[in-house]
């Protein structure tokens, strides 16, 4: 088993001076091989922790933060393992971070990413901090596709086996998923020259479509609604979700079939019917994406459990701060040894600690 030996972390790692005198203490809980987890990241993980259980279901809120709250280090050290094993591969993340960064600007519609960072903070959100987690998130998730999403094979046993034990839950209402084209008539008001210009514009586009143009690159292009980006995509609408009338039209659509121009409050758009999905329960061939999806998150959960703790058996470990507990440790860890200087150095720090009042 690989042996490590341990350095005392500096005193200036845990305590901080400020000019006023007043003694500020960063409390280190863990190690995981060369960086640490404090207090600090712990309580941001709880709060966190604490803001997506009130979003997700508010009623259970409390059932699901005590779940959770258990499990909060261990993420953190999960966190840690998968970052280091990041760049032992050498993934940085950096070019995907940028097209993230700019995904958003667009979906916000803004000009420049000065422009994405000071709607970030315009919000009380660190920019810098925001990009560092949402770099942190990239990695972790190349990481767990390449060395764990990537193993897992699903047969069509298991697909039959998962469609035949869910068949109610696949069932299914009538509904039709749609992609728009507005040109919109917002900044036009009363002024009938210019909703006519806007007909126009959507007339001329409807028939560059009817032309055999791409659908979602002219939506990219032309429209001018919140769904531009993703050419135009609205998602799936059951009977009941939309106007009366984009309903009686659009559910007498068959699939890939483009309306024509429609005026509405927003303007003038054009309605294409990406799906249209019939009442009851799919065939296994109708959903068979849906269903391995599925299966492969039931294979994944486990898969990456037992990955993450091969990474602890491989790595330094240490649970510092009595009291915290790391529910994803393996027995098989290795031990940390610490040597006889190093006593003798956490002798002397522990008596400058007292000296300062640190505990």
């Amino acid at each position: 088993m690989k042996k490590f030996l341990v350095a005392l972390l500096p005193l200036s790692v845990l305590v901080a001076v400020p000019l006023s005198g007043d003694t500020v203490v960063e409390e280190i809980i863990a190690r995981v091989n060369n960086q640490i987890i404090t207090r600090s990241d712990y309580q941001r993980e709880q709060q966190q922790l604490k803001e997506e259980a009130q979003q997700q279901d508010p009623s259970h809120a409390e059932q699901m933060l005590a779940q959770g709250q258990k499990d909060v280090l261990r993420g953190l050290i999960d966190k840690q393992l998968l970052l280091d094993k990041g760049k032992d591969l050498g993934i940085t993340a950096d070019t995907e971070l940028i097209k993230r960064l700019d995904e958003m600007r667009k979906q916000m519609k803004l000009e420049t990413m000065d422009d994405l960072e000071k709607a970030a903070e315009a919000q009380g959100v660190s920019y810098e901090d925001f990009k560092q987690n949402l770099k942190t998130e990239i990695i972790t998730q190349q990481v767990i596709q390449r060395e764990v999403g990537s193993r897992i094979n699903i047969s069509k046993q298991e697909e039959q086996k998962f469609y035949d034990q869910h068949k109610s839950d696949l069932a299914r209402p009538e509904a039709v998923r749609l992609s728009e084209i507005l040109i919109s008539t917002e900044k036009a008001g009363e002024d009938p020259q210019k909703i006519e210009e806007a007909k126009s514009k959507a007339d001329a586009v409807l028939k560059e479509i009817r032309g055999g143009a791409d659908f979602s690159g002219i939506a990219k292009k032309e429209s001018q609604g919140p769904s531009a980006a993703d050419g135009g995509d609205l998602g799936y609408f059951e009977r009941g979700k939309l106007a009366k009338q984009l309903e009686e039209l659009t559910f007498n659509m068959k699939k890939d079939q483009v309306s024509d121009v429609v005026r509405t409050k927003q303007g003038f758009v054009i309605l294409k019917v990406t799906d249209h999905v019939s009442p009851g329960i799919p065939s296994l061939n109708d959903v068979e994406q849906r269903v391995q999806e599925a299966v492969y998150m039931q294979k994944l959960q486990p898969a990456l459990r037992e990955y993450l703790t091969k990474l602890r058996e491989q790595a330094f470990v240490d649970i510092i701060k009595p009291g915290y507990v790391d529910t994803g440790a393996s027995p098989n860890e290795s031990k940390p040894v610490v040597t006889t200087a190093a006593k003798e150095a956490n002798a002397r720090q522990l008596k400058k600690r007292k000296k300062l009042g640190v505990f």
